[in-house]
């Protein structure tokens, strides 16, 4: 059995779990739009850490001896909060350090950082860097498949587990924006000039963010009172470089795969979806659920708060919808109005209570890659 020991999340909306669970639950979001940033030509809306928030932050938390770039800041920031909170040794040859990520150091590609590299551009490298700084001498595994990542890592780190090869996983997903990042999905015409309305009729495509979220796994044999990685399914289906399957093919394949296993008495609270807010995303996810027979599962999306942060994003959504169901809450979709799909999902307006104890957390990326993770109260 894996299960969830800790976990943090360090985004614009805090530096802890709780700060971003509470902030999420008031409706709240650090989404803006910025004109002339980094000297693009064209304005975009995006939830981006103030200038100088970060680098404040590590200084002050963080006795460091070398010197780290902006992204490993975040990306430790989050992991140091979480490995405190779970009392593990992290420097275990026992304990493997796992990072989801699609872009990582790519700001090095701009600017460089005085002592840090340039071979920090590859992401093993930048693993090795996270891992080193807790001591722990054992290789590190990265996981870039796409925006799919932050799910695929944790199902990557449950079979870490499930082999006995480690008693503990540090899961770490994280990415910041850049110049480069963002023209590259503005060059997709992906970007929306708003807020995103995941799943609604007006929406006009995503919003890009920036965060970090950890989680601490460890294997046990029986276990009370934790969050159980259950099942998980990849999926992935190749329909198109950047565009996902019209038929839905590989989201319905890996949210079959989870239900499959699923215990008859287990009761789904929520479907929390990548609800990305593009046109084609958000259909392909509806018409995955309604293959699914899940059509009568509230729905719900965070991307209306974090914008899409890419190789964080499974992790961070995944550890607030725990902390949602903890006390009974799901979460609502910042941004929702009117349906805008062919599927009649049902999508949260509002925060719902519910006494059901499961979930399933679905995403998807380009290249059609397509994850599905249930997670269960033990």
């Amino acid at each position: 059995m894996i299960v969830k020991i800790a976990d943090n999340i360090t985004s614009p909306l805090g530096f802890t779990t709780e700060e971003n669970y509470q902030a999420v639950k008031r409706g709240d979001t650090r989404l803006q739009r910025f004109v002339n940033k980094w000297s693009l030509p064209e304005p975009f809306i995006a939830s981006l850490f103030e200038e100088g928030t970060l680098e404040s932050a590590f200084n002050h938390r963080v006795k460091a001896t070398l010197p780290y770039t902006r992204f490993e800041q975040m990306a430790l920031l989050s992991a140091i909060e979480a490995i405190t909170r779970s009392g593990i040794d992290a420097a275990s040859e026992r304990c493997i350090f796992i990072l989801s990520t699609t872009k990582g150091n790519i700001s090095l590609l701009e600017q460089g950082v005085e002592g840090v590299p340039d071979d920090r551009l590859q992401l093993s490298e930048t693993a090795r860097a996270i891992a080193r700084f807790f001591g722990n001498r054992a290789e590190p595994m990265v996981v870039s498949n796409a925006c799919a990542s932050g799910v695929c890592v944790q199902i990557v780190a449950m079979r870490y587990l499930e082999s006995g090869r480690y008693d503990h996983a540090v899961v770490i997903g994280a990415d910041i924006q850049s110049p480069f990042i963002v023209s590259g999905f503005a060059s997709f015409k992906a970007l929306s000039p708003t807020a995103c309305q995941p799943f609604s009729e007006n929406r006009m495509g995503l919003n890009l963010g920036e965060a970090a979220a950890t989680m601490v796994l460890r294997r046990v044999d029986e276990a009370k009172g934790y969050w159980q990685l259950a099942d998980g399914a990849i999926r992935n289906d190749a329909h198109h470089i950047s565009s996902p399957s019209k038929a839905a093919e590989g989201s319905f394949r890996a949210l079959e795969a989870v239900l499959r296993r699923c215990p008859l008495t287990e009761e789904l609270a929520v479907i929390n979806a990548h609800g990305t807010a593009t046109l084609y995303n958000d259909e392909m996810e509806a018409k995955a659920i309604e293959r699914a027979g899940l059509l009568a599962i509230p729905v719900n999306a965070y991307k209306g708060n974090y914008g899409h942060t890419m190789g964080a994003a499974g992790v961070l959504e995944t550890i607030l919808t725990m902390r949602g169901l903890d006390e009974g809450t799901i979460l609502p979709t910042r941004g929702f109005d009117e349906l805008g799909v062919s599927k009649p999902i049902r999508v949260t307006k509002e925060c719902l209570t519910t006494d059901r104890q499961a979930f399933i957390k679905l995403i998807s990326g380009f290249g059609g890659t397509n994850a599905a993770l249930r997670c269960v109260k033990v």
